[in-house]
Parts: C-alpha cells; sequence; structure tokens
C-alpha cells in the first residue's frame, strides 16, 4: 500500500533533511543521494564511502571554496559561539541587492534542497499534481509524492531540453507546479532565455513556476539570464539559487529563493531555526563578490567538458549540448555491471533510467581527473 504523509509528517522529514541529524536507511531514498535506477539502488548496497573515490557523481565544484570564502570562514571562527542572526539579515540584504528586490522577496536555506521542500510544503502540494520535464533534479517531486501529490513527467525533447510545448499542453486543472530546472541536471542543457521567459509568464497564469537555476552562473556572464526578475514583476514565478555550485560551497549548504514575499512568509513558517551558520554565511558572503573565482571555475569546467564531450564524440554515443558540469549518455553495458567496474577503479559516477533505457550521468571534474577518467572507463565498457 502507498504510504502518505501529512503536513506535520512532511515537516518532520524536511527537519531531517535540514538540522544534520542521524537520516535512517529508509530516508535516504527522499534526499538527494536517492538511486535514480534499479542499478543504482542494488549497487548502493554494497558501495564504498565515495571519500575514497574520484567522486564524478554529484556534479560538485572541484575547485572551491575560494580562497576569499576561506579567510572568510577562517575570520568566522571566532564568533562561532553566538547565533547568526545578525549575518543572516546582512546576507538577505547582499542577495536581495544583487537580485534587485527587497528583502521580503528572499528566502535562505540550507542549500537548494532545504528550499525545494519547503517550497512545497508553502504551496500545498498534497493532493495535487506537481509537473516537470524529465530527466531533471528529482527531490522536489519526489517528495510531493510522498505528500499525496502526483508527478507528471514530461519527457526532454530529442536534443534533451525540456519539450516545453509538451509541458503546456500537460497543465491540468490539479497542477499546483511546474518545475524547471534551466540549465538542466542532468543534462547540462540549457533553455533559451527569451522563449523560457515567456513560457514562464504565460503558465504562471495557471500555476505556480518554480526555476531551478543552481547552475546558472556556469554559464557564461552574458548568458546568466535569471528569472528572478518575473518575480519582482509580479508574476506567480519562485526562483532558487545556491552556493553549493560555481561558489564550492556544497557541504555548507546554503541556498536562496526568490519569491512572491507571502510565500517567502509561508515557506518561513515551516522552517526550523536558525538553521545557517557562522562559516557558511561569511563564506557565501565573501564568494557573491568574487567574480574572479566564479570565472576561473567556468574557464577550468570549459576545459574539462570540453574534452569529456570530444570522448563521447568519438565514440559516437549521443549526449544533449551540455553547458554545465554534467553529460548524460546512454550506457554501453549494463549499469550495475558499470558502476562496480568504475569504483573499482576508484570513480564514482551515477546511472540514471530513462524511455526504457539506462543512462550514464558523469559530473565533471578537472581535466586531469576527466583523462584518468576516461582510460578506466574505456577498460570498463571494452
Amino acid at each position: 500500500m502507498k504510504s502518505t504523509l501529512s503536513r506535520r509528517d512532511w515537516f518532520r522529514s524536511s527537519l531531517a533533511l535540514t538540522g544534520g541529524v542521524m537520516l535512517t536507511t529508509s530516508m535516504v531514498d527522499e534526499l538527494m543521494a536517492a538511486p535514480t535506477s534499479e542499478a543504482e539502488r542494488l549497487h548502493m548496497l554494497g558501495a564504498k564511502p565515495t571519500t575514497r573515490l574520484i567522486r564524478l557523481g554529484s556534479n560538485e565544484n572541484p575547485y572551491g571554496p575560494s580562497a576569499k570564502a576561506r579567510e572568510a570562514i577562517k575570520s568566522a571562527l571566532g564568533e562561532c559561539n553566538r547565533y547568526a542572526d545578525d549575518e543572516s539579515k546582512q546576507l538577505r540584504e547582499l542577495i536581495a541587492q544583487k537580485e534587485g528586490v527587497s528583502t521580503d522577496y528572499i528566502f535562505l536555506g540550507a542549500g537548494s534542497a532545504e528550499c525545494l521542500c519547503l517550497t512545497g510544503m508553502a504551496i500545498g502540494l498534497q493532493g495535487g499534481s506537481v509537473l516537470s520535464a524529465f530527466p531533471t533534479f528529482r527531490l522536489l517531486m519526489e517528495y510531493a509524492v510522498k505528500f499525496n501529490a502526483r508527478w507528471d513527467k514530461i519527457d526532454l525533447d530529442p536534443n534533451f531540453v525540456h519539450n516545453l510545448e509538451a509541458m503546456a499542453a500537460a497543465v491540468k486543472a490539479d497542477t499546483k507546479l511546474m518545475f524547471l530546472c534551466n540549465p538542466n541536471n542532468p543534462t547540462g542543457t540549457v533553455l533559451n532565455a527569451d522563449r523560457l521567459k515567456s513560457f514562464c509568464v504565460e503558465m504562471a497564469k495557471k500555476t505556480t513556476v518554480y526555476v531551478d537555476e543552481a547552475y546558472l552562473e556556469l554559464l557564461e556572464p552574458n548568458e546568466q539570464i535569471s528569472m528572478a526578475s518575473l518575480v519582482k514583476e509580479g508574476h506567480n514565478v519562485i526562483v532558487s539559487r545556491t552556493f553549493s555550485k560555481v561558489y564550492g560551497l556544497a557541504g555548507l549548504r546554503v541556498g536562496y529563493v526568490v519569491a512572491p514575499p507571502d510565500v517567502v512568509k509561508r515557506m518561513a513558517n515551516f522552517q526550523m531555526g536558525p538553521i545557517l551558520n557562522q562559516a557558511a554565511m561569511a563564506a557565501a558572503k565573501a564568494s557573491l563578490g568574487d567574480s574572479e573565482f566564479a570565472a576561473y571555475t567556468r574557464m577550468k569546467n570549459g576545459e574539462a567538458l570540453k574534452f569529456f564531450l570530444s570522448y563521447l564524440d568519438s565514440k559516437k554515443w549521443m549526449h544533449g549540448n551540455s553547458r554545465t558540469n554534467c553529460v548524460l549518455f546512454p550506457a554501453p553495458k549494463d549499469g550495475k555491471m558499470i558502476l562496480a567496474e568504475t569504483e573499482k577503479k576508484g570513480f564514482q559516477i551515477r546511472i540514471w533510467e530513462y524511455q526504457g533505457k539506462e543512462w550514464c550521468r558523469v559530473s565533471i571534474g578537472t581535466l586531469d581527473e576527466m583523462k584518468l577518467f576516461v582510460k578506466a572507463f574505456d577498460e570498463v565498457v571494452s
């Protein structure tokens, strides 16, 4: 029998996500490390700790935190005996200034994960449906299903990009939220900004539109066109950003949402505070103005990405036009075998299921790591 969660139960599960408590094995499936295929589920039963592996499975930044963020963390250590209320206010003000809104449009959370979960609670997804492309970052939709909602999935187009026409046609009377991840995880593909903006405006007349922009800053600055301006204009749009990717603060857990003030208030009602800590906010504040490190990350990621895409092309393995730090391509052999054998060679990757097939999702590490991985992967699939 399918189990459902009450609003209070889902709130409790969100506390487990954000509060750092010990998670049970059953909770793992509800978090970011949840298996995305049967091959992964079986493999995880005996998997090695990822600290022993070259991590090409979590879309992490192998170059961060930046020197400025590290220095900020050191300076903050003297204040770690104090609650971080003032620092939280300062960070919200800096983010609001960056996004061109007042602070009542900004919600701070423990990474994108908490922001996604609390958004679902604030919108009240229970009994309705959430609509997304597939494959995409699935955390919000998986929580929605646990919250007695339906997940309507729309396949990507042949170029591994969101099929906006099909998504528009799939909106129903009970669609409470449409989720768009741009750039998309796990494909790394990007939607045309003008087209996306027009689409969001039209869809926001029918349902709440949530745009996850976790990977936006991996694009060149002139391409980083956020949908946050639509929130300021009064459209029914929510945008989330994170410090986990280009700024390399995944382990410190800092993310934020730009949303209408009434949504921010509802999200805050469900947040257990104080959540963010002195070190995390110090690093986030230092990172916000560190355009030099962001440019360095983009440059180094671009070099390694170009190398890996050239490898895939030499094998004639199909893939989307990834612009970020991950690539999805068909698994050349059995997924469970690939996971096991790449792990033996010292690498962690992911296997997804899509359209009845298994797919490899590989995160982009350093250029040296990608060269080592290509050699190892060739041996695994030969």
